[in-house]
């Protein structure tokens, strides 16, 4: 073409946690029963939403004609009332409705965030890192993302020392991705290690992007705190959802909640830049929008959400029993969101490992995956699928981390179904381990 139209952070676009499906439905074709590890859709994988919840949005649709309407630019009212009020009484920072901006999903929201920001300022994340935030900040900055440690040895928490190491280096930070419950790791922080990222924020004037889409999944005894309840006077902007909670992914409504507009000018002109953004596209679904209040503001809403967290507190307890011994490993035990994050130590794979794949139209179908070149524990994730037709994602490729290992979920409803994968899966990494 005349011109080049490809923007300079294109190749930063990655998200192999679905890219693995294309090769898993070759694989499938070919005879290999496939069980989906890789995406983190409670609906896909048996989670029966419950007649009351389907009944209130039948409600709505038959009563309420507004809701096939446009809603207001920010959101429902109703909804940003209910959210707010909602926030105010967990304590910490208090917000109105005004601070409440929703989007189509938390994607929507995390592609405006950077793309708003200046193109020469960097946003750091964590590593691993969830591939929505690193692959959308790196587009923005045409440059590979930049991240923080977490710490495989100390249960997957920041290190806040080589967060503070970095910020203070790199002057074209200005900002901080914090993901909690996180996703890969399945960590929960604690009060302390948040207001020590917070802390830093503070000294260096940056503001923190809390991604929060998991914040009333946690399980195993840990208490958890959102962002608001720490962030004292910091500008920050948390953000939250209901595709993992209801759970209604394909409804795709996610919105931002703004702390500390007024303590800083620039921070709250960006924050009116994501407005006037999403001013461009009118508004975001409206029927969704309305559900939060009456589907969250439902006695029965939380006694639902207590029972799914015992669910997943078990499938972690099960994963962690099978893993955590095998020599090689570090297994930290799942206690937020629905995955768990498995690495291998230093050194343990080579490259050259295989276990058999038997079927020979498989073996060809992932050959170009198992050739020198790609990442080692990339290799084990396409030779674990191709043998045994367990689908979960690598941690290096999938989530731009230099550490080698998989995520996998805790979704399977089945219990039968999840003992046979917990069970292939440790005899296939224990047979590939030996391979070394």
């Amino acid at each position: 073409m005349r011109q080049n139209i490809v923007h300079p952070g294109a190749d930063e676009l990655s998200y192999e946690i679905r890219e693995i499906v294309e090769v898993a439905n070759q694989l499938q074709a070919a005879g290999q029963t496939i069980y989906w590890e890789n995406i983190g859709d409670p609906v896909a994988k048996g989670e029966k939403i419950p007649d009351w919840i389907k009944e209130k949005i039948i409600e709505v649709i038959k009563t309420d004609d507004s809701s096939f309407g446009y809603s207001p630019t920010k959101g429902d009212v109703g909804a940003r009332e209910y959210i707010a009020h909602e926030r105010n009484i967990e304590g910490g920072i208090q917000i109105t409705a005004d601070d409440i901006l929703f989007f189509n999903g938390l994607g929507d929201a995390i592609s405006k965030i950077y793309e708003y920001v200046h193109p020469d300022v960097r946003v750091i994340g964590p590593n691993p890192a969830y591939p929505t935030h690193s692959s959308a900040e790196a587009a923005h900055a045409g440059s590979h993302h930049l991240t923080y440690r977490l710490d495989p040895y100390n249960n997957w928490y920041p290190d806040l020392e080589d967060l503070r190491s970095k910020v203070e280096k790199d002057t074209s930070i200005g900002g901080i991705i914090l993901i909690n419950p996180d996703n890969p790791t399945g960590m929960v922080y604690s009060q302390e290690v948040i207001a020590g990222l917070v802390d830093i924020a503070r000294e260096f004037n940056l503001f923190i992007i809390s991604d929060e889409i998991y914040s009333n999944i946690f399980y195993g005894g840990v208490e958890h705190k959102k962002l608001a309840q720490v962030i004292g006077d910091v500008p920050a902007i948390a953000m939250r959802g209901i595709s993992k909670e209801f759970p209604w992914p394909g409804a795709r409504c996610g919105w931002v909640e703004f702390y500390n507009r007024d303590k800083d000018e620039t921070f709250n002109r960006y924050c009116r830049s994501l407005v006037d953004a999403k001013m461009l596209e009118v508004c975001s679904t409206t029927l969704p929008q309305k559900m939060i209040p009456k589907v969250m503001g439902d006695e029965r809403y939380y006694p639902y959400l207590a029972e799914r967290n015992k669910q997943y507190e078990k499938r972690a307890q099960q994963l962690y029993d099978a893993l955590a011994d095998i020599e090689g490993l570090v297994v930290n035990k799942a206690n937020g969101a629905f995955y768990m994050t498995v690495m291998f130590k230093k050194g343990v794979l080579t490259g050259t490992e295989m276990i058999p794949i038997e079927n020979e139209d498989a073996r060809g179908i992932v050959a170009p995956y198992l050739k020198n070149g790609h990442e080692a524990d990339k290799r084990f994730v396409y030779n674990l699928l191709a043998s045994t037709g367990i689908c979960v994602v690598p941690l290096s490729t999938g989530f731009n981390s230099d550490l080698f290992g998989f995520r996998i979920t805790l979704l399977e409803r089945d219990d039968d179904t999840f003992e046979y994968i917990v069970g292939t899966l440790k005899d296939a990494i224990e047979k590939y381990i030996q391979k070394a």
